[in-house]
C-alpha cells in the first residue's frame, strides 16, 4: 500500500499546516572574496589572468612556429613531431583564454546576485534603457580601462588566436587539388599480395577457409612511397566457400578460388574496417558501424557508407603467390572523392 500522500493532502502532510503559498527567502547574505578586500590579493589575481593571456599568446606563436618549421613530412616520426607540436600549440592557446576569462569572472568581476522581474516580450523603452544601463554598468565593473596590462594580454590573446586555423587554411591556396589521383593507387598488374607490416608475401596455400589477411603491396619494401600512398593501398583478404560468393558477370575471374579482396578504406568517411565476422562474412567499420557482405560485392547491408568497398583483382603467379590483377577499378575512399571526379 502506497504511504505517500494524495495532493488533497499535502496541506496537512506529517500533522502540519502548510501555506498555500511561499514567501520568496531572497538572496542571502552576500559573501566577500578575497579579491574584494584585499588589494594585493587583487594584484594577484589580475597578474594570474595576464599570465593565462600570455599562454595563450604562447601557444598560439608555437602553433604557427610549428606550421612554418616543422611540417609534417613523409615519415611517421615526422608526422608525429608535427602533430604533437601543432595540438600543444592549439592546446594552450585555447586553454589560456578559456581559463583566463574563467579566473577573470570569479575573481575580479561583481559577483553580486540581482534578481529581475520576469516582463512581457515586448519590454518597454524604459525597460530597455535600464537594460542597456545595465551593461554598462557591468562593463565598467570590470575594470578593464583601469587594467592597462591585463587588456592588453586579453586583446593580443583574442588577436592571435583565430590565426591557428587562418594560417593553415590560407596555406592550403596553391596547394595540389588534383583529385583525379584518388582513382588510383599503387597497386598495378603482378605486384604480389604481402602481409600487413611484415610485408612478407602470401601464397594461396597458406590462406585457410574462413581466415583473414591484413594487405598491403609487396614492392614497398623495393620502392619509396609517401605514407599517403601506402595508406590507400590498405588491403583486406579472405578466403570463403567459393559457393557462398555472389559475383557479377563483370566480376568473375576477380577471385582465387573463394579468396577476395577489397579496399580497407571505408566509403564513408575513411576510417579502416577491419573488424571480419566470419559466419555472416560481413565486414565492419569501428567508426560508424558500416557493414559491408564480402560475399556479396561488398555491398553494404548497414550504416551510413553508400557505395561498396572497391574490390581488387587478384589471381596466383607462376609460384603460387597471390597477385594483384591490376589497380582498383574505381575510386577507393569516401564518396564524395566519387562525385568531386
Amino acid at each position: 500500500m502506497s504511504t505517500h500522500p494524495s495532493p488533497t493532502d499535502i496541506t496537512t502532510y506529517g500533522g502540519a499546516n502548510l501555506p498555500d503559498t511561499f514567501t520568496d527567502p531572497g538572496h542571502g547574505p552576500h559573501r566577500l572574496r578575497r579579491t574584494d578586500t584585499d588589494p594585493a590579493a587583487n594584484k594577484r589575481a589580475e597578474r594570474q589572468v595576464v599570465l593565462l593571456f600570455a599562454v595563450s599568446i604562447i601557444g598560439t606563436v608555437l602553433f604557427l612556429v610549428a606550421y612554418v618549421l616543422v611540417p609534417p613530412g613523409d615519415t611517421a616520426a615526422s608526422m608525429r613531431t608535427s602533430n604533437l607540436l601543432l595540438g600543444l600549440g592549439l592546446f594552450l592557446g585555447m586553454f589560456g583564454i578559456g581559463a583566463a576569462a574563467v579566473h577573470w569572472a570569479k575573481t575580479l568581476m561583481n559577483d553580486h546576485e540581482r534578481t529581475d522581474e520576469r516582463h512581457s516580450l515586448t519590454p518597454s523603452e524604459e525597460t530597455r534603457q535600464g537594460a542597456v544601463q545595465a551593461l554598462q554598468e557591468g562593463l565598467a565593473d570590470a575594470n578593464v580601462a583601469r587594467r592597462g596590462v591585463l587588456k592588453g594580454a586579453m586583446f593580443s590573446a583574442l588577436a592571435l588566436a583565430p590565426l591557428s586555423v587562418a594560417v593553415p587554411l590560407i596555406g592550403e591556396v596553391g596547394e595540389d587539388w588534383d583529385i583525379t589521383k584518388f582513382k588510383h593507387t599503387i597497386w598495378k598488374k603482378g605486384v604480389r599480395l604481402a602481409s600487413d607490416p611484415s610485408g612478407r608475401p602470401i601464397r594461396a596455400a597458406e590462406v585457410t577457409l574462413g581466415s583473414a589477411f591484413h594487405v598491403i603491396p609487396a614492392n614497398l619494401e623495393d620502392e619509396e612511397h609517401p605514407l599517403d600512398e601506402k595508406a590507400k593501398a590498405i588491403v583486406l583478404m579472405v578466403r570463403m566457400d567459393p559457393r557462398d560468393l555472389k559475383e557479377a558477370e563483370d566480376r568473375r575471374g576477380w577471385s582465387y578460388e573463394g579468396i577476395v579482396a577489397y579496399s580497407k578504406v571505408c566509403t564513408h568517411v575513411g576510417c579502416p574496417v577491419a573488424l571480419y565476422e566470419q559466419q555472416t562474412h560481413h565486414l565492419l567499420c569501428p567508426c560508424h558501424q558500416s557493414t559491408f557482405d564480402l560475399a556479396d560485392g561488398a555491398k553494404v547491408v548497414f550504416g551510413p557508407a553508400n557505395r561498396p568497398l572497391p574490390q581488387l583483382p587478384i589471381t596466383v603467379d607462376d609460384e603460387g603467390y597471390l597477385v594483384a590483377q591490376s589497380d582498383f577499378h574505381e575510386p577507393i575512399g569516401p564518396s564524395f572523392w566519387e562525385r568531386l571526379t
